[in-house]
């Protein structure tokens, strides 16, 4: 009986310093958006100015009010116009889809993914400030960061200030993996020097796209630099991923509906581009299955136990996609789990598997099976004509995985000052 009793005790005590051990480590307020600490100084940044607002449906307060409804009650300072991204305001339209202009609120909104991509003076001539408030997926061939850039180039050329309310990279910022874009593959899906996970906010993003002089060059053969300013966080920490935060999550867009799609995202968005195999559109977990009708799971598993995924585990599985690649039809494959720490690589894990799928499937990873605009899609999300390449020339796997991770340590040096975080 004593021997129960102590281990209770014994017990008890464990979940005790458990809890102790998971208190410690979570922030002892809640995290403060740029939009939260804006409202909070009662919009005085933008006192007496006439605003355009970069947002979608992702741009909220920590208490999911949207951003758009929080400047329309305010008296501080006037919105004027809205623009929007990719997959617009509701974030509904599908990828790569015209986006047209609309009316909100009774206000013009101007699609930055229909026409044009960049603001056109007519649009900038009525206001003092471009606010940006827009939840980012860290991963470089999402065009949000694009969007933005596009926006600092606008208003450096026709001098209006940007000012952008910061938020969560989900990924948490320590998650840095994949090679810098070549520049001559600089693209609206890869448009500066990053790797494919830059572990950035979109503020640091934007400080180090003004700082580094990537912008385009002025009619003197200068870079344009933007008249900028962050409202940062408060209370977020590099480590944090999206779990430890405590913010509600509202798709990017329709296939981003969780943050683990956007961790699938971060291992199969560049193989997406081949369209070569199914990686779970049209089923409820995009981005998080993989494989095909015909798919040699035995040998692509016999493959991977020689070549560590990194934390990214594969749970063998069958699913049945109800639109998009093999509709309606039974896929065998794999089901992506991942990791909550920040030292998994899963860029470079979806370059590993796509390895195994070259070698299992051959007739799949075939340079003269791929249709041209697949391979320049391809291309373009790698950033990189050397390691597409090695890629589809049975360049050996050592050196594939070289060039997957080209100008990393160089990017990881000059990134350190633009942290805004610790």
């Amino acid at each position: 009986m004593k021997k129960i009793y102590l281990l209770l005790i014994i017990s008890i005590l464990f979940q005790i310093n458990i809890a102790k051990s998971q208190q410690d480590s979570a922030p002892s307020q809640h995290v403060k958006l740029g939009i939260d600490i804006l409202i909070q100084n009662d919009f005085k940044l933008l006192k007496g100015k006439k605003i355009a607002l970069l947002t979608n449906n992702t741009g909220r307060t920590f208490d999911c009010s949207l951003t758009v409804e929080e400047f329309l009650k305010t008296r501080v300072c006037t919105l004027t116009e809205i623009f929007t991204p990719e997959h617009g305001f509701y974030t509904s339209i599908p990828a790569g889809k015209h986006v047209a202009n609309q009316t909100l609120y009774n206000l013009p909104v101007y699609s930055l993914y229909g026409d044009n991509r960049r603001p056109k003076k007519e649009q900038l001539s009525k206001i003092d400030v471009v606010v940006v408030d827009i939840q980012d997926i860290g991963i470089r061939s999402y065009t949000y960061i694009s969007t933005v850039y596009k926006i600092m180039d606008a208003c450096a050329e026709y001098g209006k200030q940007v000012v952008i309310l910061d938020r969560p990279n989900p990924l948490g910022g320590l998650v840095v993996d994949g090679n810098v874009v070549e520049k001559e593959e600089l693209s609206f899906i890869g448009i500066a020097p990053i790797p494919y996970l830059h572990g950035l906010t979109i503020g640091e993003f934007a400080t180090m796209v003004n700082e580094e002089g990537w912008l385009p060059k002025n009619s003197k053969g200068i870079a344009r630099k933007c008249d900028l300013q962050i409202v940062k966080m408060e209370n977020w920490r590099r480590w944090m991923s999206w779990e430890y935060i405590g913010l509600q999550w509202f798709p990017t867009s329709p296939q981003i509906p969780t943050v683990d799609a956007i961790r699938g995202a971060a291992v199969l968005g560049p193989l997406g581009e081949l369209g070569i195999i199914s990686i779970g559109i049209g089923t409820t977990l995009p981005f998080q299955y993989v494989g095909s009708p015909n798919f040699n799971i035995s040998a692509i598993s016999d493959l991977l136990k020689t070549n560590n995924l990194d934390g990214v585990k594969l749970i063998p599985a069958m699913y049945r996609p109800s639109y998009g690649m093999y509709s309606g039809k039974d896929c065998s494959g794999y089901l992506l789990r991942f990791p909550l720490n920040s030292k998994y690589t899963p860029y470079t894990a979806g370059i590993k598997f796509l390895l195994a799928l070259r070698k299992a499937h051959p007739d799949l990873v075939n340079k003269s099976n791929l249709p041209a605009d697949a391979k320049s899609m391809f291309e373009k999300a790698l950033g990189s004509t050397k390691l597409f390449e090695g890629i589809i020339s049975n360049t050996p796997d050592a050196q594939v995985l070289e060039l997957a991770r080209k100008g990393l340590d160089s990017y990881l040096q000059m990134r350190k000052k633009y942290l805004l975080y610790n």
